[in-house]
């Protein structure tokens, strides 16, 4: 039993004056402030998930809920289904959620503070994790590890994208340099499907990147036009970091000089340039390939 279904059947057992009838409440326009503000998520630590599968991921991923809030007709509908309580609350304290910040709402204050449609009836208030490289698994070249490193990516979509490829290619970590959105973005968690919970990330600068990759004897390969390979030609079964830039402007010179190679995906039609996102997901799943391949 899923811990997200057991989540959700809880907030429906609480009593009938829980529930949440207005928009002007205090509570959903902080909700709604968190979704709209990132200085504030900055702020207070916090960030806001939405809906059944992007919060099962967050709760097996070990963040921790803060506050909860279903929608009156579907707490109803779960609480119909027949789900054994007694299990449901053992589980749901295992997974850090408090009985006393749970909520339900009417469906128009719920419609105030979703961010997108068709979310299952359920959001969740939920604690930052902090993404350093000292928080990723230790990573050498003995173990050949495979990690993505985008520098200043700017569209959250984009990035969340890029995490949901990474998660698919179990690629072992995304390191962001010197972003321009932050991580807890609702379009990021959206576009990622919840993968930004499931993929080692972490944040840093370029400079700092550069290092942790050099002292542990990780190839850096930069995606770029200018002096390369084609892609398929350059072996990726070693302990590889592909790095990418924004699609403006490409990498800055720090990264174009740190490269053991360059390489870049073959152009055939009248454009120049391919998405961040698609461009990653060529050249990790281009690594996955070598990998199955025996040497």
């Amino acid at each position: 039993m899923s811990l997200c279904f057991n989540f959700i059947y809880l907030c429906s057992r609480n009593m009938e004056e829980n529930i949440i009838t207005s928009v002007q409440n205090a509570r959903i326009k902080h909700v709604v402030a968190l979704q709209q503000k990132s200085s504030l998520r900055r702020e207070e630590g916090l960030f806001v998930v939405e809906g059944q599968r992007e919060i099962e991921h967050c709760l097996e991923g070990g963040y921790e809920v803060v506050e909860a809030f279903s929608r009156k007709e579907e707490g109803v509908r779960r609480q119909e289904s027949g789900v054994r309580s007694q299990e449901t609350g053992v589980r749901s304290q295992e997974s850090g959620v408090r009985r006393e910040v749970e909520y339900l709402v009417t469906p128009q204050v719920y419609e105030k503070m979703a961010y997108r449609g068709s979310t299952e009836g359920i959001i969740a208030v939920v604690r930052c994790k902090e993404h350093t490289l000292s928080n990723l698994s230790p990573l050498t070249s003995y173990h050949s590890p495979l990690i993505i490193v985008l520098e200043s990516v700017e569209k959250p979509g984009n990035l969340g994208a890029i995490l949901r490829s990474a998660d698919a290619a179990n690629v072992d970590a995304v390191i962001v340099c010197d972003p321009l959105t932050d991580l807890y973005n609702p379009n990021l968690i959206r576009a990622s499907i919840g993968a930004i919970f499931t993929v080692p990330t972490a944040v840093c600068t370029s400079k700092e990147c550069i290092a942790f990759l050099k002292e542990r004897g990780i190839r850096i390969l930069t995606a770029q036009l200018q002096d390369s390979y084609e892609y398929y030609d350059y072996d990726m079964r070693p302990a590889t970091a592909i790095v990418m830039g924004t699609e403006s402007t490409g990498l800055t010179q720090q990264w174009r000089e740190a490269a053991d190679a360059h390489i870049r995906i073959p152009m055939l039609g009248r454009l120049d340039s391919l998405n961040v996102s698609v461009s990653a997901a060529i050249l990790m799943f281009e690594a996955v390939r070598q990998r199955k391949v025996k040497k």
